[in-house]
């Protein structure tokens, strides 16, 4: 459980800033108005620190590791999932930044594509990360060492270290100042 640990923080901060966003958009659906900075942080949220950098991890450290296994046929069809459920969210991002763009473009109708795309990507996540919180890592941990865990850990820790960890919690900080 060692080497998913880091996973399991990162699912921690991007459940609050979804919270944070369900939130906002619940005043948006009220309003029937769009708070476009707000939501363009939110997807460069998604898109750097959610896919880039911890979908990252999950696909190209441990699922890679864990491809290699021989996995019981379940296992791997669960570890598939959760690789379509993060192609999913991806054009679901790229579905509210068109929508967002229209309406920041004047066009006040895109509102309701606003809005829908985020309600699905709000009630998406919480479940995405309990089914693997829950569910795949810790069926994940029989196919992998103690050796190969510690080896993940370092994998995740040079992996970060490309990344801006701190520039995303400072995000979410201010967000809920905000709201």
């Amino acid at each position: 459980m060692q080497a998913r640990a880091p996973l399991m923080a990162e699912h921690r901060l991007i459940n609050k800033v979804v919270g944070l966003f369900k939130k906002k958009m619940e005043i948006m659906k009220k309003n029937k108005k769009a708070d476009v900075d707000f939501i363009r942080g939110i997807i460069d949220f998604i898109r750097i620190y959610a896919d880039k950098t911890h979908h990252g991890k999950e696909e190209d450290i441990l699922f890679e590791n864990l491809d290699k296994k021989s996995m019981e046929e379940k296992d791997r069809e669960d570890m598939e999932e959760l690789i379509q459920e993060h192609r999913w969210t991806r054009k679901k991002v790229k579905n509210l930044e068109k929508a967002l763009e229209k309406y920041a473009g004047g066009e006040q109708k895109s509102i309701n594509d606003i809005i829908e795309n985020t309600e699905k990507l709000v009630e998406f996540y919480p479940r995405h990360i309990e089914k693997e919180d829950r569910g795949f890592f810790l069926v994940s941990r029989k196919y992998l060492s103690q050796q190969e865990e510690n080896e993940m850990l370092k994998e995740f820790k040079d992996f970060d270290s490309r990344m801006i960890h701190e520039k995303y919690e400072a995000f979410q900080k201010k967000l809920a100042e905000n709201i």
